[in-house]
């Protein structure tokens, strides 16, 4: 069973930038698709992006094209979220996401991060 971990989050202002990780224990790390989610106070959990296991293909939100970049790095067991031009609406709190040979679709990851909370003031 993987386990994920979360960092990086914090406060930024509007139009500023930051950029969370998520470290994985699990040594097969490359045979994993990872994704992102966000959820808002009060808010169901939504997708931001994905990335397939051979890192071959993303998935983005629509409402984070062109701000937000995924990237994995399978020699440090982990996956970063670049998120550019932050708005206040990005506030959540962020997951991380494993499926054993996912193709980084919306749905179906089986393991999860604790969060990691993102609070961008305006």
């Amino acid at each position: 069973q993987v386990q994920l971990v979360e960092s990086g989050g914090g406060l930024v202002q509007a139009g500023g930038s930051l950029r969370l990780s998520c470290a994985a224990s699990d040594r097969t790390f490359s045979s994993y698709a990872l994704g992102w989610f966000r959820q808002a106070p009060g808010k169901e959990r939504e997708f931001v992006v994905a990335i397939s296991w051979s890192g071959s293909s993303t998935n983005y939100a629509d409402s984070v094209k062109g701000r937000f970049t995924i990237s994995r790095e399978n020699a440090k067991n982990t996956v970063y979220l670049q998120m550019n031009s932050l708005k206040p609406e990005d506030t959540a709190v962020y997951y991380c996401a494993a499926e054993l040979w996912g193709l980084g679709k919306q749905n179906g990851y089986r393991y999860w991060g604790q969060g990691t909370q993102v609070t961008v003031s305006s």
